[in-house]
């Protein structure tokens, strides 16, 4: 499968390339530099394209079967950002795979983006957008799945994890345990249409999807 990756250049998207350089799928890596590109083949990518989720993203993903949405505005950006990458970003993406026929649509969002209204006051901005954007995706007629990430760490994967439509608390999950479920959802018929809470656990993560 050939696999769109916006947010390559982020630390989850890192992660997942050489989590794919190691799979039968191949990644294609969207950059917004130049620069960014030949670092990003070496981690994985099958090949980079230039593209900004600010803008028209159709030309970066023709010719792909499957898109994986990593990006994010970062922790030290202002709500307007956050709603121009993290919801208008993700909308738009979700339109234009729709429009050009690429069926499969994963997108990366967080726990407690399904009621953002409950959520601890300085993110609610954040979960209001990460929320918009799964919404839209839903109603998109895509093959969707929504990954609802618990808080990242930097710590190294296990490869087990604890997956659950609604988890009673947050918990952690490494990074780069993060990509691996990443990978396995795109594999994994049981994730078709689905929205689903990921943690680190006891259960390697293809059992744990094939128990959705």
């Amino acid at each position: 499968m050939h696999v769109f990756i916006a947010g390559a250049n982020g630390q989850i998207g890192q992660h997942l390339l050489r989590e794919i350089a190691d799979s039968d799928h191949e990644a294609r890596a969207m950059i917004r530099h130049p620069d960014q590109g030949p670092e990003l083949q070496q981690l994985g990518a099958t090949e980079t394209v230039l593209g900004d989720l600010e803008k028209d993203c159709s030309e970066a993903m023709r010719g792909c079967d499957a898109v994986i949405f990593a990006a994010g505005s970062g922790p030290h950006t202002g709500p307007d950002k956050t709603i121009d990458v993290d919801q208008d970003g993700a909308i738009r993406l979700i339109d234009s795979a729709s429009a050009m026929g690429i069926k499969r649509f994963i997108i990366v969002s967080s726990m407690g983006a399904g009621q953002p209204e409950n959520g601890p006051e300085k993110l609610r901005h954040y979960l209001a957008a990460k929320h918009n954007a799964d919404e839209h995706l839903k109603n998109s007629g895509l093959n969707y799945t929504i990954v609802r990430l618990g808080q990242l760490t930097n710590d190294e994967g296990t490869g087990k994890v604890a997956v659950s439509a609604k988890h009673e608390s947050v918990g952690k999950i490494s990074r780069q345990d993060v990509a691996r479920v990443l990978l396995a959802t795109l594999d994994a018929s049981t994730t078709t249409n689905q929205v689903f809470e990921v943690v680190s656990g006891d259960t390697p993560i293809t059992e744990a999807l094939a128990k959705l």
